[in-house]
């Protein structure tokens, strides 16, 4: 079976979480850069990773890589690309998205236009045609160019990787599925562990980690656009790589997970959110303002995204839910606190220096992941065999 180079695109700062799950998904990573990791892989990797990747984007397929400076240079070379192995006479083929980081060529929809036509032009070549009626298939192609570097990729995956499906309807200032299975990643908390996200608006801390702990892959239960493109990828491999992850489940694990908010009628929504993903009876959830928290266990996890503040008369407000988290988490002092935000008056409202602060991009807007972190449990005591 035909390899590929597959690009895996990532939040900036999180590409070592997307590295070791690639790692266990068992493929060979070929590099790794600012926002993306690369590995190699066949038809039957393109459908397990889009089907088991929980912090990745999407997942290309590197058609190309070049340098090129002019227009003519990105006609010419992206012409040369073999175009006619993955996209059928009847394709329908377009550039949805073309990037260009600090290189002489810039204008997107310039961009988008000359790469189209350098593979009409291939493909007329090719297929030995004048016209194409692109009433087949669809074959999106995306386009990047850093440093003057082009890289041309088939998006294997359609609708982002981030829309598992459960979450039809966002709260407030919602935190992307990827980004939040991506923080819970940094974080040494395992489905032993109790828990807790106080500000858990639409639940995508809580439902992340519950599928997580049922080793629920992101993607078993939706569709990409690549499952239509019998023309390399065997419609068998999806089947397969769905069995598999369906044969990893176990949804009848004990694990505690709970997650709170102020607002009752965004708690009804979270419910909702964690049916549909099928782990509605992992969480417990609770109308609960954070001034309230409380937990009898110890050595727990909150991991959570408070309120930004990103609407002025919000701002108002941030001090005193910063103090009443700071005072409540100080009673629970064995357990660890991670909390993204980008409140830059969070530490000092909540009325701890962080232990680490990581910068991290959530789409446009720069956040903080701090980390507060709290003693280990002590081992417990091996069982006598004898």
């Amino acid at each position: 079976m035909n390899t590929f180079e597959l690009i895996a695109p990532c939040h900036f700062g999180l590409e070592s979480v997307l590295k070791r799950e690639i790692y266990d998904l068992g493929y060979d990573i070929s590099s790794v850069e600012d926002g993306k990791v690369t590995f190699v892989g066949d038809a039957e990797a393109i459908t397990r990773a889009n089907i088991n990747l929980r912090t990745t984007e999407r997942i290309l397929l590197k058609v190309g890589q070049f340098k090129a400076v002019t227009f003519t240079e990105l006609f010419d070379q992206t012409k040369e690309l073999p175009w006619e192995e993955f996209i059928p006479k009847n394709g329908k083929f377009w550039v949805t998205k073309a990037n260009s980081v600090n290189s002489k060529l810039f204008s997107s929809s310039d961009i988008q236009s000359i790469v189209k036509k350098a593979i009409v032009e291939r493909l007329k070549i090719k297929y030995r045609a004048n016209w194409f009626e692109e009433d087949g298939e669809s074959y999106p192609i995306r386009v990047t160019i850093m440093k003057d570097i082009v890289t041309i990729g088939l998006d294997t995956t359609g609708v982002s990787l981030h829309k598992r499906g459960y979450r039809p309807v966002a709260g407030k200032a919602p935190i992307s599925e990827t980004l939040a299975a991506a923080l819970i990643k940094l974080t040494p908390w395992n489905k032993d562990r109790i828990l807790v996200d106080p500000f858990c608006g639409s639940g995508t801390f809580a439902i992340e980690a519950a599928m997580m702990a049922a080793n629920i892959a992101p993607g078993v239960d939706r569709n990409f656009v690549a499952e239509k493109w019998t023309n390399f990828i065997d419609k068998s491999l999806w089947q397969e790589a769905r069995d598999e992850a369906i044969d990893l489940e176990n949804i009848d694990i004990e694990t505690e997970i709970q997650a709170y908010d102020i607002d009752d009628e965004v708690i009804k929504k979270a419910r909702i959110n964690a049916k549909r993903a099928r782990v509605d009876h992992l969480i417990h959830f609770q109308n609960r303002d954070v001034a309230n928290l409380s937990h009898h266990g110890k050595y727990g996890f909150i991991i959570t995204n408070p309120p930004y503040g990103e609407r002025l008369e919000d701002k108002k407000t941030l001090p005193a839910i910063y103090t009443n988290f700071g005072k409540q988490t100080a009673l629970l002092d064995t357990w660890s606190i991670y909390m993204i935000t980008s409140y830059e008056e969070a530490c000092k409202y909540f009325g701890r220096k962080a232990d680490k602060n990581r910068k991290i991009y959530n789409g446009m807007l720069k956040t903080y992941f701090y980390s507060f972190v709290g003693p280990k449990p002590p081992r417990k005591p091996r069982e006598d065999k004898n």
